[in-house]
């Protein structure tokens, strides 16, 4: 539905005169959450992907493609996504250390990637590639994990109810606390800094209408 997120979009990129680019990934090129949620890191038999074929690689490629068409100088982007693409986003952070994101938010994740390296992928990150310097990098990043406060539905039809899924908490809302409380736990245990925040919209469920207006705050003002 890359169509209705850019037209939500719009008016706020507009505001900023920002480039806004909206990427569709295709379900036969990048099938189900394990194509595009988690990366397309690992094939249905479980066997690592190249880098270049991730999805999270994709938005690299985007950007050097569309900064030459342009003539652009620009060293560096931001990125948002919300519930599907918030977990795009999130993971996308963990895993691609070296991505030129300048600010990343996202808003209302079905669960997430913690970062605990005793705990495996996709709930966290044992058996990948990243490593605690990696972890350095990533938790002095400008990103924000943005919450609906009423996105508490425990039965919501696409909240994902695993066992490991569960143990982050009930709801969305739980979850995405959990996953910062345990971001900021890791970082202190690594003393290393942590620039992770965390942002709650009064009144707003599982619904990026009602999320865009300060997913836009965040990513336009450095100071949210």
């Amino acid at each position: 539905d890359a169509k209705t997120y850019r037209d939500i979009w719009i008016p706020h990129a507009s505001k900023k005169k920002a480039l806004l680019l909206v990427p569709q990934f295709r379900t036969a090129d990048f099938p189900g959450s394990r194509g595009y949620n988690l990366g397309n890191m690992f094939d249905s038999r479980g066997r690592a992907i190249p880098r270049p074929e991730w999805s999270f690689a994709r938005i690299e490629q985007i950007f050097d493609h569309v900064r030459e068409a342009v003539g652009g100088t620009q060293t560096g982007y931001s990125i948002y996504g919300h519930s599907a693409g918030a977990q795009f986003v999130q993971r996308m952070m963990l895993f691609m250390p070296e991505a030129r994101i300048e600010r990343a938010v996202s808003a209302n994740a079905g669960w997430y990637t913690f970062p605990d390296f005793n705990t495996g992928f996709p709930y966290g990150l044992g058996g990948t590639p990243v490593t605690e310097a990696d972890l350095a990098t990533v938790f002095a990043r400008d990103f924000a994990i943005l919450l609906g406060e009423e996105d508490t539905d425990e039965a919501h039809p696409t909240l994902r109810s695993t066992p490991e899924a569960q143990a982050q908490g009930a709801n969305r809302f739980d979850r995405g606390h959990a996953c910062f409380a345990a971001a900021g736990a890791k970082a202190a245990e690594l003393g290393v800094p942590f620039a992770w925040r965390i942002t709650t919209v009064p009144g707003a469920s599982h619904s990026n209408t009602e999320m865009a207006e300060a997913g836009a705050r965040l990513l336009f003002n450095p100071a949210g």
